[in-house]
């Protein structure tokens, strides 16, 4: 799966074959079946064959389904008046908004960060300050940050260092008003060959250089497998500087039990370490239609059941 087409629609291609649901799995939907233990959070899209009208129906149906938070990569693109109305509606459903993308336009198809370009530079504290009155009409905590691609003219280090310095700049605005940057290691391996951030551990060690409560670090556990793998070891390490975690399984990017991680111990091990934040479903359903909506939900049940 492209990230970059992942992260611009919003949502995973998903098959468009109509399969009709069994009666069995239609009354399981429809039973509003208790809250999840953890905040697992959906995206525009992942329910569309339940909730057909619009984002206001699909966040009705994932309330019922026990879902308590919700994420929106393109939530920056939406008009103002649909970013108040997608916020009053989580908001009467007690449901907590999780990351949009701040900086698209410096996160691919240019050095970003790394090249030390000050209009580049400049281009990315305009993306975080419109993030930051964004994140005030809805209600966000976080916003992802890719910092951009590797740049071949400078060594690694020295990157590095233009990408800390960025990111102090960028937390100087965050902190006024409390918002999050979480930065996201995309892995170099399968991907995305060129982007500068690579795992978690380049994370850590950027986030801790940073030294602000306002630049974290987005542990995208798909991305990780591919890139180190060693997950629970490595959010036991990390831990400190981790703000927010996404879920994919690997192979494939798809809802947990599909690939070959085991999410009921990662799950189990994120909540015994005390984690009330948000773990953002950013994958797609390895099924079409109603039923690969409820096999997901399904999933989820299962791994949350630790």
């Amino acid at each position: 799966m492209n990230r970059r087409d992942f992260l611009q629609t919003g949502a995973a291609t998903l098959a468009t074959t109509a399969i009709t649901a069994t009666p069995s799995a239609s009354t399981q939907a429809a039973q509003k079946p208790g809250k999840f233990r953890l905040k697992y959070a959906p995206h525009f899209g992942m329910f569309r064959h339940h909730a057909p009208g619009g984002p206001i129906d699909e966040l009705k149906f994932a309330a019922d389904q026990g879902f308590t938070a919700w994420e929106d990569n393109g939530m920056k693109g939406r008009s103002q008046e649909e970013q108040e109305k997608i916020a009053r509606e989580m908001q009467r459903l007690g449901m907590t908004m999780g990351v949009f993308v701040a900086n698209f336009g410096t996160a691919f198809g240019n050095p970003g960060l790394a090249q030390g370009k000050a209009s580049e530079v400049e281009r990315f504290l305009n993306e975080i300050r419109e993030s930051t009155e964004v994140a005030k009409r809805v209600n966000a905590r976080w916003v992802t940050v890719v910092p951009g691609e590797r740049t071949p003219e400078l060594k690694l280090d020295y990157q590095t260092a233009n990408v800390i310095d960025a990111l102090k700049r960028a937390a100087e605005i965050c902190e006024k008003t409390g918002l999050i940057m979480v930065l996201e290691p995309l892995n170099h391996w399968r991907d995305h060959p060129n982007l500068f951030l690579a795992d978690v551990a380049q994370g850590y060690m950027i986030c801790r250089a940073v030294g602000s409560p306002s630049c974290k670090v987005l542990f995208d556990m798909y991305h990780e497998q591919i890139q180190s793998g060693n997950i629970i070891a490595t959010i036991d390490r990390t831990w400190d500087e981790v703000a927010y975690f996404q879920i994919g399984d690997n192979p494939g990017r798809n809802e947990p039990t599909t690939g070959e991680m085991n999410y009921r111990n990662i799950f189990r091990h994120i909540h015994n370490k005390g984690y009330t934040g948000v773990l953002g479903m950013e994958h797609g359903i390895s099924r079409g239609g109603k039923e690969g909506e409820l096999a997901l939900i399904k999933a989820y049940r299962e791994c949350d059941s630790f």
